[in-house]
């Protein structure tokens, strides 16, 4: 585990502090697994973005044919 210092407005420091203390927890483990999320999430991100640049692009129909009318796609 590595240690880091973060500033914060006051108002955010008392919020963090009573939500650690009603979720039994502390201001680190809350920082910690905010972080962590944030990482998960734009690593899943990126490596969506990659599988679906890495595919060949596909053609959206036959050549000629027509595109179908918005009406057909949508029930409005």
């Amino acid at each position: 585990m590595k240690n880091i210092t973060i500033t914060v407005p006051e108002s955010v420091a008392k919020w963090a502090r009573v939500w650690a203390a009603r979720n039994e927890s502390s201001v680190s483990k809350l920082v910690g697994e905010l972080l962590t999320t944030k990482m998960k999430e734009e690593s899943a991100y990126e490596a969506a973005k990659k599988r679906y640049l890495n595919k060949p692009p596909q053609k959206l129909g036959r050549t000629g044919s027509r595109y179908p009318r918005r009406s057909d796609l949508h029930d409005r």
